[in-house]
């Protein structure tokens, strides 16, 4: 593997940077690259944080291959610039070498609901503006899905330590262990004094297979799972149903914590898998074990029932499956693990605000919800989705936000 700087060198520095276009948050790749060749690497990683302030997070665990990675020129003739090599480095210095910057109070009050990647990334925009800002959080520390769902051997815990100590130095104040929307209503922050609430509660709650053997003492969530390994007995073998993200972090922090043989269930074909490539490909060298085109029809004692899927090429063109029926097999499993996707996670019925269908708050492009004052952003928005595309959005919101708190009609 080249090192770092050889990286750098090989980038070509488009006039047209197709790896900053296709970036959700528009990282300016070519300047980055430009002032880490010339040794400023506090000002690369400037730029860097104030374009994108988790960019010591996404440069980890972004899915590469479909942003800067895999829209690189380089990588048409042979092997694409790993830019985010060289943002893990100059993101992770800038924050260990972070000054807190001199900042102007305006004396305005404002809640974020979640520290998520939607509500770190509002807390320090809104901080850095000169905002007095609550942070409301469920849990015992920041970090939402960062912490809670994504194991610590994808993303070391201390960078999260880093970015609370920083936003405490900047002013934060911070409410662990509150969650919004139980004890504490959208409602009720408004007569202490906030003149906007943005929320950012994610999507905590596991979807359910509906099948029968799912309230069985085997059975867990992933995002449960995920939350607390140690909590967990899996035994020998485990099966873990869904192949995305979270399937993926269950399977690989299974084999670490439990030594378990790992199965994955799949629905569909290798190809059609939403999880990361690289992740995938990791979790195949660790001895996970994939079968594909398999459907769960029923969780047994000590097995999965499945039944084998087809996959039918029809005459327009299109793809579908099928489940046959005639062709049932179980899969061993002393413990089984649900990884089909979550929903909200916490109760976001207030006055004024509309929901959708599947409990999301219902917003504009502004992340304006029904309700004035309450803006929104993240994974209760958009159901789970990258953290580049929630830091990407939450920055379109802070401008709208930042407009609305400045008005003097409100």
């Amino acid at each position: 593997m080249s090192s770092i700087k050889q990286e750098a060198e090989r980038c070509l520095k488009c006039k047209k940077p197709l790896c900053s276009a296709n970036c959700p948050a528009a990282t300016d790749v070519p300047r980055v690259v430009d002032l880490f060749l010339e040794g400023k690497i506090r000002e690369a990683g400037e730029v860097l944080f104030y374009n994108n302030p988790l960019s010591a997070i996404t440069s980890i665990i972004c899915p590469h291959e479909r942003n800067c990675l895999g829209h690189c020129v380089r990588g048409i003739k042979g092997e694409p610039v790993m830019f985010y090599r060289i943002e893990e480095f100059v993101s992770r210095f800038y924050l260990e070498t972070f000054d807190i910057p001199k900042i102007k109070k305006n004396g305005i009050k404002v809640a974020v609901a979640g520290s998520g990647p939607a509500g770190i990334t509002m807390s320090l925009l809104l901080l850095r503006s000169g905002y007095d800002v609550t942070l409301f959080e469920a849990e015992d520390s920041i970090g939402g899905v960062l912490k809670y769902g994504i194991p610590p051997f994808r993303l070391p815990r201390e960078i999260l330590d880093m970015y609370k100590d920083i936003m405490l130095k900047m002013g934060l104040h911070f409410r662990p262990n509150t969650r919004i929307g139980t004890n504490i209503m959208i409602e009720d922050l408004f007569p202490d004094g906030y003149k906007a609430v943005f929320v950012a509660t994610g999507t905590g709650r596991p979807n359910k297979l509906g099948l029968l053997g799912e309230t069985l003492g085997h059975v867990h969530f992933a995002v449960d799972y995920l939350k607390s390994p140690s909590a967990f007995d899996l035994g020998n073998t485990v099966a873990v149903v869904g192949a995305g993200n979270v399937a993926i972090d269950a399977a690989r922090t299974a084999i670490r914590r439990s030594h378990s043989h790992v199965t994955i269930l799949h629905f569909m074909g290798e190809e059609n898998m939403t999880a990361n490539h690289e992740e995938v490909e990791m979790a195949q060298l660790e001895g996970v074990e994939f079968i594909h085109f398999a459907q769960a029809v029923r969780i047994n004692e000590d097995s999965v029932r499945c039944v084998r899927v087809n996959r039918i090429e029809n005459a327009d063109g299109s793809v579908s499956f099928e489940e046959d029926y005639s062709d049932v097999f179980d899969v061993p499993a002393d413990s089984v693990i649900i990884a089909i996707g979550q929903g909200p996670g916490a109760d976001m019925r207030a006055a004024g605000v509309k929901l959708t269908q599947r409990g999301l708050l219902d917003v504009n492009e502004y992340g304006e919800t029904t309700r004035p004052g309450v803006f929104a952003a993240g994974d209760i928005v958009s159901g789970p989705k990258t953290v580049i595309e929630a830091v990407a959005f939450t920055k379109k919101v802070f401008s709208k936000m930042d407009e609305y708190m400045k008005s003097e009609n409100v």
